[in-house]
């Protein structure tokens, strides 16, 4: 029977008393059948992880402690999402695989073909922490509030950002990849693609650089998925013997 892995934002320390949301509660108990003094382990993004016993459980609640820790908190290459807003299935299902393909930021980008004029960044937070439970991972990536594209271009740290731009003959990502460290990030625009105003601003800004994906045509989600493959391949932690 495999041990439940459950994220927390509590610090973890031997002996210390945590209470599990009422949604945890539930999963364990309704769902995994657990009682007091099963096992557990729990992460929260700085603490690494730790193996935890149930103190107790009825419900909505339960109590978690805490005991030893089994894994210790390691960086994680800062890999940055962003991604114009999709319908609620497909941006629900590339929150999930950014998470376990090791993204630390999911930036949802209003543009103006996106298909999708909101975006509930409180499921997304809730997909990312499941996604990351299950993938044990040791952190979870920061769910930002949607944003007009032109806002967080304005806004940026000036990170290397490679966009999706197969129609303007840019160079393969993998070339472009090759010879980058993080943090960096990949921008992904609508099924329609951007308009050409929007296309030519992120062209003129410097830390921009156009990349290709291949001769397929590509679904946003499955861009998405595919370009942090090949970041995390060639500058993230896939790298790492």
């Amino acid at each position: 029977m495999s041990i439940p892995r459950l994220y927390t934002d509590q610090p973890l320390e031997a002996g210390r008393e945590l209470p599990a949301s009422p949604a945890q509660a539930h999963y364990l108990g309704g769902v995994l059948r657990r009682a007091a003094g099963d096992a557990v382990l729990l992460f929260n993004g700085r603490d690494g992880e730790w193996a935890a016993r149930i103190a107790a459980l009825r419900r909505d609640r339960a109590v978690l402690v805490p005991e030893r820790q089994t894994r210790p908190q390691a960086p994680e290459p800062e890999l940055r999402l962003l991604l114009a807003a999709l319908k609620r299935d497909a941006m629900g299902w590339a929150a999930e695989k950014a998470t376990e393909l090791g993204a630390t930021l999911i930036q949802p980008v209003l543009t103006r073909r996106s298909v999708a004029d909101r975006v509930n960044a409180a499921r997304l937070a809730a997909i990312a922490r499941e996604a990351a439970e299950q993938s044990e991972r040791l952190a979870v990536p920061r769910l930002a509030e949607a944003q007009p594209l032109h806002a967080v271009l304005d806004a940026w740290d000036g990170a290397p950002l490679l966009v999706g731009a197969e129609r303007r003959g840019a160079p393969p990502i993998a070339a472009a990849a090759q010879r980058l460290r993080p943090p960096l990030a990949w921008l992904v625009g609508p099924e329609g693609g951007f308009e050409r105003a929007e296309l030519d601003d992120l062209l003129r800004r410097p830390f921009v650089s156009p990349v290709a994906l291949g001769p397929r045509i590509l679904r946003a989600e499955t861009a998405a998925v595919a370009g942090l493959a090949v970041l995390q391949a060639l500058a993230g932690d896939w790298a790492t013997p």
